[in-house]
């Protein structure tokens, strides 16, 4: 249930002409992340005029709507009830997904170097990986791409100084305390670490994502 501390952290606000932003506190936790769930869950049963997308982030959600057919303030106001009414929703359970990962070689060039910042040996690292679950909060920079969290202090590591220009489709990467899967080929500056042959982003299939935030993901190492 929501407190009225996170109530009190909740703000509305515009992004251009077209989109509202509800933010819910400053923080990136799981339990922020089920009011940002809720919410979009709420929104989507609200029938709300106008309403052309939701999307969810960490501790925020975007919602997109049509200026030809509703305004902010009214748009605002349907929102308002929205997240009181998301309260008493309860959440469907959460997919529990496995995704078969080869770790190192050349689908992981950079798995070697993340050990050695973390002062750990790579099986180590690839031990220490696969040996949790990982909550999928958002989708973004490219379609289908899933940030993931959240990792242990054990094995973080920054952002690459210098993106890669090309980063090969299913490239499993890390960046602070997230990890995520590259859906297709393109620049990047995570530290890759492995590569799995799950199709992330499918223009064939309803819904195209293969994840979905709020799903939790655990990495298996192929082979085994």
């Amino acid at each position: 249930m929501t407190t009225g501390e996170d109530k009190k952290a909740t703000r509305y606000f515009p992004i251009g002409d077209s989109a509202v932003v509800v933010e819910f506190g400053n923080t990136i936790t799981p339990q922020v992340h089920a009011l940002v769930q809720k919410m979009a869950f709420a929104v989507g049963l609200s029938m709300i005029n106008g309403l052309v997308e939701v999307v969810p982030a960490y501790r925020s959600l975007t919602v997109y709507y049509d200026a030809l057919l509703t305004d902010y303030e009214t748009l605002v106001a349907q929102l308002r009830l929205a997240e009181e009414r998301s309260e008493t929703i309860p959440l469907p359970p959460s997919r529990r997904i496995k995704i078969p990962v080869s770790y190192g070689g050349q689908h992981g060039p950079d798995i070697e170097s993340v050990a050695k910042y973390n002062n750990l040996s790579v099986e180590e690292l690839i031990q220490l990986h696969s040996s949790q679950q990982y909550l999928v909060y958002m989708l973004g920079f490219t379609p289908g791409f899933p940030y993931m969290g959240s990792l242990q202090r054990k094995i973080l590591a920054p952002r690459k100084e210098s993106p890669s220009a090309k980063v090969p489709a299913g490239s499993l990467g890390l960046a602070g305390e997230q990890t995520g899967i590259y859906p297709f080929e393109s620049p990047g500056g995570w530290q890759i670490i492995g590569w799995t042959s799950m199709k992330m982003f499918d223009l064939g299939l309803d819904p195209p994502a293969t994840l979905a935030p709020g799903d939790i993901v655990e990495f298996e190492v192929a082979g085994h």
